[in-house]
């Protein structure tokens, strides 16, 4: 996600209410350094580059929930309005009422990357001497934000609402932060509370009017994000329309990112979490097992291109933030652009069963076991990581 100008900060720390409850235990910070520990610091980064693995691989459905309440705006615009960001850190009025910034500020200055430019410099942790009592207070802010946002996202995909306590975050989260839009800024305030597991899996009840459609955007989803890998991020800074849109460049962990996206499609296509093959409740085993050659074939060229892409991007030159001019980049958008054809042709056929009840019925289950056990269950670990991050930061400081 690509920012644009951020809302002017004088006029929002203006309309800031008071009442935010830092972590730190001093509620006067100032631009002295925290006193903390270097191994402290460092575990932060190592659980920041954790849960943001964990969001990376939510990326190949941002359908739903993650759009229609600005998920992917508010915790992942990038690059950072660096400029706007060091400003914030350094202006103590700005930082009064860190509560109510957060959720309404312009979001390139938050999420994970808010974080990670202040946690990394050069792909390395930076030095504990480094961050200031305001670089703390802020991270502390935003990283409990990320924890809520990531936490609502389980909620609102969860059909059964099993956790209670997520559930309410995610009750307060769509009734106090405000809507998004693709440059970033405030379009107003949120709907209301939506359960996208129980529509994804009961057809007609949301934006999905038949099963085979749902289980379609489970393909157009992955589509998605393998055109933003192949042609924004890795195809701007390579071809030269845009050199500064690197993603995670503090961090030195584009590549990372970049597989992770296409690992959210694997999950994705292959029924689960962390699967190396298709499982039987899958798009791909149905596609494979359908009785239909050419649907079988397209199926396993996908595999065979899916694979393939994983294993270019894996290839690349590190760091992608020097090195995004490097053959192996053009080598990666193309394996890139292949898995997309590959996916294309798969869904073109998918499109002669929209009559057929039997495929129907068999799409029902595919959905069922994507929400429950690809969805969700890549949030409630997000979500969880998300929680361990927020205490990693806060130790920050003795």
């Amino acid at each position: 996600m690509q920012n644009k100008n951020l809302l002017k900060m004088a006029a929002l720390a203006a309309v800031l209410s008071t009442g935010f409850a830092s972590c730190s235990s001093d509620d006067d910070a100032d631009t002295n350094t925290v006193t903390g520990t270097q191994a402290a610091l460092d575990q932060a980064c190592t659980d920041w580059k954790t849960a943001r693995a964990n969001w990376e691989q939510s990326e190949a459905f941002l359908f739903g929930a993650a759009d229609v309440y600005s998920f992917d705006p508010h915790t992942d615009t990038w690059p950072v309005a660096a400029n706007d960001l060091a400003q914030v850190l350094r202006d103590e009025s700005a930082m009064g009422s860190l509560d109510n910034f957060i959720k309404t500020a312009n979001s390139g200055i938050l999420g994970y990357h808010g974080l990670e430019y202040v946690l990394f410099r050069e792909g390395q942790p930076r030095q504990i001497n480094q961050i200031t009592e305001l670089e703390y207070k802020y991270i502390c802010a935003v990283a409990k934000d990320l924890y809520n946002a990531t936490a609502t996202l389980e909620a609102v995909w969860d059909s059964k609402e099993s956790n209670a306590e997520r559930h309410q975050i995610a009750l307060d989260y769509v009734a106090t932060h405000n809507s998004v839009n693709e440059e970033g800024d405030v379009e107003g305030a949120l709907g209301g509370f939506q359960n996208f597991g129980k529509t994804f899996k009961n057809p007609g009840t949301g934006d999905w009017e038949t099963a085979l459609d749902a289980t379609r955007e489970i393909i157009s989803g992955c589509q998605e994000i393998i055109g933003e890998v192949g042609d924004s991020k890795i195809g701007l800074p390579y071809t030269g329309q845009d050199k500064t849109y690197i993603e995670s460049p503090y961090a030195y962990n584009s590549i990372t990112d970049f597989y992770d996206n296409i690992v959210s499609c694997r999950n994705a296509l292959y029924g689960q979490v962390n699967a190396t093959a298709p499982t039987q409740q899958s798009l791909i085993y149905f596609c494979q097992h359908a009785g239909n050659a050419k649907l079988a074939q397209q199926a396993n060229n996908v595999v065979t291109k899916l694979e393939a892409a994983l294993t270019k991007i894996r290839a690349m030159k590190y760091p992608f933030a020097i090195y995004y001019t490097d053959p192996s980049c053009k080598t990666a958008i193309d394996g890139l652009e292949e898995l997309d054809n590959a996916l294309s042709e798969l869904d073109g056929t998918l499109t002669e069963y929209n009559d057929d009840e039997v495929v129907q019925a068999q799409c029902q289950v595919i959905n069922e076991n994507y929400a429950d056990n690809v969805v969700v269950a890549t949030y409630r670990i997000l979500a969880d990581n998300a929680q361990k991050l927020y205490q990693s930061i806060v130790n920050i400081k003795k």
